[in-house]
């Protein structure tokens, strides 16, 4: 029976791995092959929604960015098949995916941040992915084990809304992920679809680094009155609720959407805004965890 030995981050002896019972030589290789790529990233942390629309691939990017910065190594992994957004928020849309030898190099953005999207593989943007879970399942598979991401401080996982396919394989296929930042909107009806994310970290055992209220207020940049658009506080309601952690809060800010469409990180240009000082805050407190 084939074993792996091998070191992890901190040095230590990795635990040996063996083929499992009914486990093909193709999967057991696969799985050595994900396993090595995996452990030269020290953290990696999933980005999760309950519901669309709450902006949680803007976060996840900017998180990135944000990281990124501080000189972190950083991979961001776009995981949203059916909707990838990575692309066009970081003006990657003509970006060209290079494989060699079955590897997969990710898409450079800057020093500090490679990149990896279905997006990247597709003739046009608007081309519809039409596949069922097996697929899907098999290019994150992918993603994991061929893609060179060399050595990471984090690698953060978009994830899409809900609880399907996509989060489910990222928690089977990696079993030290650090945690899962859950976004949701103050109004109650997202509320609620968060709350399904929440169970869904507590039935895989995924640890919750908390959870943030984006949307969260609009603060007029010629007044600076402050106004509640869609309610507030509902997100640190249902995290005392469920006694999770509750990062923060992401005001509304017209300067997010202008460089989120024209392909321009926010948080790089935008240090001195009341959305960019919540979103470093919440870097903060992630770090710390």
């Amino acid at each position: 029976m084939t074993t792996l030995t091998c070191k992890t981050r901190d040095d230590k002896n990795y635990s040996a791995q063996k083929r499992k019972a009914n486990e093909s030589e193709q999967n057991f290789s696969d799985r050595l092959q994900l396993q090595q790529r995996m452990y030269k990233i020290k953290h990696k942390i999933l980005i999760l929604s309950g519901k669309g629309g709450v902006g949680k691939s803007t976060v996840a990017a900017n998180l990135a960015m944000v990281l990124a910065l501080k000189g972190k190594k950083v991979g961001l992994m776009d995981a949203d098949i059916h909707g990838p957004s990575i692309p066009k928020l970081l003006n990657l849309e003509s970006a060209k995916i290079s494989v060699s030898n079955k590897t997969i190099f990710p898409i450079i953005y800057s020093n500090n941040l490679k990149v990896m999207s279905i997006g990247f593989f597709l003739k046009n943007l608007d081309d519809a992915i039409i596949w069922r879970g097996p697929r899907k399942f098999g290019l994150i598979k992918q993603f994991l084990k061929d893609v060179n991401w060399g050595e990471l401080d984090y690698l953060i996982f978009d994830l899409p809304p809900g609880t399907g396919d996509e989060p489910l394989s990222i928690c089977q296929l990696i079993e030290d992920n650090d945690g899962a930042v859950i976004v949701s909107t103050p109004q109650s009806i997202a509320i609620s679809d968060v709350r399904k994310s929440v169970n869904f970290c507590r039935e895989l055992d995924l640890p919750i680094l908390g959870v943030i209220e984006n949307m969260s207020g609009f603060i007029c940049p010629k007044c600076g009155e402050l106004t509640y658009i869609f309610s507030h506080g509902g997100a640190k309601k249902m995290a005392e609720e469920m006694k999770i952690p509750f990062l923060g809060e992401i005001p509304l800010d017209p300067n997010i959407v202008k460089k989120c469409d024209s392909g321009n990180p926010f948080i790089s240009q935008n240090n001195k805004s009341h959305a960019s000082i919540a979103f470093n805050n919440i870097i903060q407190l992630i770090i710390k965890k």
